[in-house]
């Protein structure tokens, strides 16, 4: 059986993937600062085991893999967890170097300590790495520099890793806009008016796994309308796109 780590999956899209791997009959290892709110997400759910920790120390990302080896080996790895950066956003010229520092922490150091660990195992496996990224990765909104600076970081290593990487597929995907305790965390009123993750972002990031295109930058939301037609068009990177070119991932 096939098995997932999803870091970040106390809340928002880390817990609707967690729930869909699950249905689909995935056993999958979450990981999270929240013990009671993986407790409960876990709760009747016998394919779901809970890692409770934080993605940063290397103990929490050790123990998370360990318990796929548990179960059989690992499959895919979804570095999901993230962090805005303090408690909302700011001007580059007001940016705390303290926040700053955390979020690249949270958002590009540990997941690349996460699938540096995990290689082995995808390798095996001929699994997948999903990274989640985020327009603001691609796009100068004000106040978001902080944030979208390390999503950037995020994807340029994502896409060197693709064209390194022969037997696994590396996709590093934008989920959209999503009514999550982050977002509006950031923008309240655009929030509200966002869908819920398990409408949009869950249903592309199956028929990502469905259809297992090469490796590149999706969008999660063409994917899911789409659905298992992804091998062309939805690569949106222009390293993704040459390394699906060159058959980086096959």
């Amino acid at each position: 059986m096939a098995v997932a780590i999803v870091t970040g999956a106390s809340r928002g899209l880390g817990r609707a993937l967690a729930l869909a791997l699950a249905e689909r009959g995935w056993d999958v290892v979450v990981g999270g600062r929240s013990g009671g709110a993986l407790a409960e997400l876990a709760a009747g759910q016998p394919r779901i085991r809970v890692v409770v920790g934080d993605v940063t120390d290397a103990w929490h990302r050790t123990a998370l893999l360990t318990t796929a080896w548990d179960l059989g080996g690992l499959d895919l790895v979804v570095n999901n967890a993230g962090v805005l950066g303090g408690e909302g956003l700011a001007t580059t010229a007001e940016l705390s170097l303290d926040e700053l520092r955390r979020a690249f922490e949270v958002n590009v150091i540990a997941p690349l300590g996460l699938a540096q660990e995990a290689l082995p195992m995808l390798r095996a496996a001929g699994g997948a790495l999903i990274n989640i990224s985020s327009d603001a990765a691609v796009e100068a909104y004000p106040t978001w520099g902080g944030y979208g600076s390390t999503k950037a970081a995020l994807d340029l290593w994502s896409a060197v890793l693709a064209h390194e990487e022969e037997s696994v597929r590396v996709w590093w995907v934008d989920p959209g806009e999503m009514r999550t305790a982050m977002y509006a965390a950031a923008d309240a009123a655009a929030a509200a008016e966002a869908p819920l993750p398990e409408q949009e972002a869950v249903p592309g990031l199956l028929a990502l796994l469905d259809a297992r295109p090469p490796s590149g930058r999706y969008l999660a939301a063409a994917l899911a309308v789409r659905g298992d037609d992804t091998a062309a068009g939805t690569v949106t990177d222009t390293v993704g796109a040459d390394a699906a070119e060159r058959g980086v991932a096959r």
